[in-house]
């Protein structure tokens, strides 16, 4: 009797048993993945050198499970408006405070959120080649009131600074325009516009021929790296604090270059983030030196610059940085438990 009934429980017991063990698999997979099945996007906008840094977080998105799709290249307004309609999930490329404008536009706060400070200490402001700013004792932007050294840097015939500047649609360009108003620079500086690779390109030939040069830019950015600051350029300062955002841009040691210190950090629909607790904790986590994101912009200034060899650079720095990043992975997977 008492082996028939062991011979009738055996089978149950070995089907609970089963059923346990491949909870445990299941539980274990989904712990480990928790964005399986799930398929999101990004995007940056056309500069190449924005690539490296959403790739080295599509990579970390994989390795939970999403399933990442082709990132976009879009203007920033297209794509932050995109976030917000969910169609793009998110980005790595918010500039904070440059971009609160298109942010807010684009229902920030209520459909579009920013979290972490994913690299910080970017710089921006305007540059002189040191030679001309040496010699003619130029130190601030509003030095170039004066016609005779504003035709200096004449590169068009019609007596006026040629000032390489920002790109249509881009955060810097309202400040520019507003700096050029303020500090009464309109009579002799013009704000040259277009793609900003093809006008920064022309000022650096300018520059390698001899001519004098001024320009916007900004760091990280593999410009920095052919024109030197300290060494074949200089930073010139603003005479007082003006922003289109009434925001102070002085700097703790009394410099102002008239652009805040920016942190680039990641911005994300708000109702995806909320559903994806591993993602959102990926996002407010991974933090990326801005000296790496400079060495890699010079490989790509320096003819590295296809999408194989960015690929590249991204597997180099994981691997390079394991720990650091599966310690993202880890916090992202504890969030998601």
């Amino acid at each position: 009797m008492k082996l028939l009934k062991a011979l009738l429980v055996l089978p149950i017991l070995t089907t609970l048993l089963a059923g346990c063990s491949e909870t445990a698999e299941t539980t274990t997979a989904n712990t480990d993945k928790p964005g399986k099945g799930i398929s999101v996007k990004s995007f940056h906008s056309p500069i190449a050198e924005e690539k490296f840094q959403t790739l080295i977080i599509n990579r970390a998105l994989e390795e939970l499970g999403y399933d990442t799709q082709p990132i976009l290249e879009v203007e920033y307004n297209a794509g932050y408006t995109a976030i917000a309609q969910n169609d793009i999930q998110w980005a790595a490329i918010s500039w904070d405070p440059l971009h609160n404008d298109m942010f807010k536009n684009s229902g920030g706060g209520d459909t579009i959120i920013k979290l972490g400070q994913y690299i910080t200490g970017a710089a921006q402001g305007y540059l002189m080649d040191k030679a001309t700013a040496e010699k003619y004792s130029i130190d601030t932007i509003d030095d170039l009131k004066d016609p005779t050294l504003a035709k200096l840097f004449d590169a068009t015939g019609d007596g006026k600074a040629d000032l390489t500047g920002c790109q249509p649609g881009w955060g810097c360009e309202a400040v520019i325009n507003h700096q050029l108003n303020a500090f009464g620079l309109r009579d002799t500086v013009n704000h040259v516009q277009g793609s900003y690779a093809a006008i920064i390109s022309d000022t650096i030939a300018r520059y390698k021929a001899g001519q004098p040069i001024v320009y916007y830019t900004w760091t990280p950015y593999w410009v920095s790296g052919v024109l030197v600051p300290s060494k074949d350029v200089v930073w010139l300062q603003v005479p007082r604090s003006e922003h289109p955002l009434g925001t102070d841009t002085q700097l703790p040691n009394g410099d102002n270059y008239g652009f805040n210190v920016n942190s680039e950090r990641i911005v994300v629909n708000k109702e995806f983030a909320e559903a994806n607790p591993a993602a959102k904790k990926l996002f407010e986590v991974a933090k990326l030196n801005i000296n790496a994101v400079s060495a890699q912009n010079k490989l790509i200034s320096e003819g590295e610059n296809t999408a194989a060899d960015i690929e590249r650079h991204t597997t180099n720095w994981i691997a390079k940085n394991r720990d650091l990043f599966d310690s993202w992975l880890e916090a992202a997977r504890n969030a998601a438990m």
